[in-house]
C-alpha cells in the first residue's frame, strides 16, 4: 500500500550520498516528490507543517538502489515474474529503479514492445521500470536493430540479454550505430562454443562432482575481443557480468588505453564461490558460474577500487520444475532483488568495502551510465530513498520472498541488515515492520 504524498522528514540518520561524496549525521526532507534537503539540523530549522517525522537514529539513509540486470517476464512468461511482483520484491530489497532485459516474448526488439513495458510497467508496479532492447532481433545475433528508434521510444541501453554476439562484424557494427547515438552497448561475455555443454567453473571441483566445467577463458575470449572492437569503433561498452582475474586484466588494459568501457558484477559473484554448490545445489547454477575464491576476492577488489562498476541483482526467476533436476539439467538463474544489498552488506561487515562504494555501485554509477534520474539525495533529486538498518539480524525464509518464483541461492541464509523503509517518488511503497 502506498503513503499519502506528505511531506516526509528522515530525522537523526546516517546519510550516505556517494553523489556528493558524502557519508555523515542529518535529515533528509522529502517534499512533492523530490529532495528538499539533505544536511545536517534540517528538524531543529522547521519543517512544512503536515510532515511525516520519522526518527532514523542508528540506521542510514541512502539513495534508492537502481537494478541494471534483472529479468521480468512480461511479456510472455509472466508466470515467472509480473512487473507487479518483481517491483514489490525489488522495494523489499530497497531498489527504486529496475532496468528490465529484453529476453521475452516477444523480444524487446521493436518500439510498439517498448511502448508496452513502459505502459504496463507504469500501470502495475511500485518501483521505477526502464527497459533494455534487443542489441539484435530477435536475440538472435545476426542483424542490428534499430538503435536510434528504440532509444527514442525509451530504452536505456541495447543487449542480447544472457547471449553474446559471436559475430565480431556484427558486433563492430552495433558499436558504431550505438556511437552515432551516444547509446550503451551491454554485453554478455561469453564464447558459447567454449561454454559448450558446461554448468559450473571448471577446475578441480567441477572434475570431484563429475560435471562438465565452463572455463574462464569462454568469457576473457570474448571480452579481449569485444576491447578490440571498442578501440575500432569509439562505443561506448558495458560488460554485463564479469567474474574472472583474467577479465579484469583485460579491463584494467582497455582503461589504461582510454577506451569508454565499464563493467558489473553480480551480487551472487561477490559474495558466492563454486564450493557454495556443496552437494548439487541447483539454485547455485547460474551463468556465468559461479567462480574461485581467489576469483571471488579479486572481483570484490576491483569492486573497491573501482574497476567494477556496477553491482547487479541477475534477477533470474525460474520455475520449480526447472530447478527441481539434476545439476546438469536444471536451468541456471537464481532471484536476486530482495536479497542484493542484504547479501552486500555481508562485504560492509567484513570491512571490504565502505557503505559509500557500495551504494556508488548500486545507485549512484548505474543513474550515471544510464543517464536516469537518481542516484542522489542532492535537493531537487526525485524522492527515490531507502532507510537501512545495517546490522538487525535474521534470517531468510523463501516463503516470505516477494517474487513468484524463490529460486534463490540464500535459502535460509543468515544475514545482518536489511532494508525497512523504501519510498519511491516521495511515497513509502515498502515498510519493514
Amino acid at each position: 500500500m502506498l503513503s499519502s504524498h506528505r511531506p516526509v522528514l528522515l530525522a537523526n540518520a546516517r546519510i550516505v550520498d556517494p553523489a556528493r561524496d558524502l557519508d555523515a549525521p542529518g535529515d533528509v526532507l522529502i517534499a512533492d516528490g523530490v529532495i528538499r534537503d539533505a544536511r545536517s539540523g534540517i528538524g531543529a530549522t522547521g519543517v512544512p507543517e503536515g510532515t511525516d517525522i520519522i526518527n532514523c537514529a542508528d540506521k542510514i539513509v541512502a539513495p534508492g538502489l537502481i537494478d541494471i540486470r534483472a529479468f521480468v517476464g512480461e511479456p510472455g512468461a509472466g508466470h515467472r515474474e509480473t512487473f507487479a511482483s518483481a517491483s514489490h520484491a525489488a522495494a523489499a530489497g530497497g531498489i527504486t529503479t529496475i532496468v528490465c532485459q529484453p529476453d521475452t516474448s516477444p523480444v524487446i526488439d521493436n518500439s510498439t514492445t517498448v511502448d508496452f513495458v513502459l505502459r504496463r510497467a507504469r500501470d502495475t508496479a511500485i518501483v521505477n521500470i526502464h527497459p533494455m532492447a534487443a542489441l539484435t532481433k530477435g536475440l538472435a545475433g545476426k542483424e542490428m536493430t534499430e538503435i536510434g528508434l528504440l532509444k527514442e521510444a525509451g530504452a536505456v541501453a541495447f543487449t542480447d540479454g544472457a547471449r553474446s554476439v559471436m559475430n565480431a562484424q556484427v558486433m563492430r557494427r552495433a558499436l558504431t550505430y550505438a556511437r552515432d547515438f551516444d547509446a550503451l552497448i551491454v554485453h554478455h561475455t561469453e564464447d558459447i562454443h567454449l561454454v559448450g555443454e558446461g554448468v559450473m567453473n571448471e577446475g578441480e571441483l567441477s572434475s570431484r562432482l563429475g560435471l562438465t566445467g565452463v572455463p574462464t577463458a569462454a568469457e576473457a575470449v570474448i571480452l579481449e575481443r569485444d576491447m578490440r572492437l571498442v578501440g575500432l569503433t569509439g562505443g561506448r561498452y558495458h560488460a554485463a557480468s564479469l567474474t574472472c582475474t583474467e577479465s579484469l586484466d583485460i579491463l584494467m588494459r582497455a582503461r589504461d588505453a582510454g577506451l569508454q568501457v565499464t563493467a558489473s558484477a553480480s551480487i551472487n559473484h561477490l559474495t558466492l564461490n563454486e564450493n557454495d554448490i556443496g552437494p548439487y545445489r541447483t539454485f547455485l547454477k547460474l551463468s556465468p558460474p559461479l567462480r574461485s575464491e581467489d576469483d571471488r576476492r579479486a572481483m570484490i577488489a576491483a569492486l573497491a577500487s573501482g574497476l567494477i562498476d556496477v553491482v547487479m541483482s541477475d534477477h533470474n526467476p525460474q520455475d520449480v520444475e526447472t530447478k527441481r533436476l539434476p545439476f546438469a539439467e536444471a536451468v541456471a538463474g537464481a532471484i536476486g532483488l530482495e536479497t542484493m544489498l542484504t547479501a552486500a552488506l555481508r562485504l560492509v561487515h567484513n570491512q571490504e568495502l565502505d557503505f559509500k562504494t557500495l551504494i556508488r555501485a548500486m545507485s549512484t554509477r548505474p543513474a550515471e551510465l544510464l543517464g536516469l534520474p537518481g542516484g542522489s539525495l542532492r535537493p531537487g533529486a526525485p524522492a527515490d530513498v531507502i532507510v537501512i538498518d545495517p546490522d538487525v539480524p535474521w534470517i531468510l525464509d523463501p516463503a516470505d520472498l516477494k517474487s513468484q518464483c524463490k529460486n534463490t541461492p540464500f535459502d535460509e541464509s543468515r544475514f545482518s541488515g536489511r532494508v525497512v523503509r523504501t519510498i519511491v517518488g516521495g511515497r513509502t511503497v515498502f515498510e519493514h515492520v
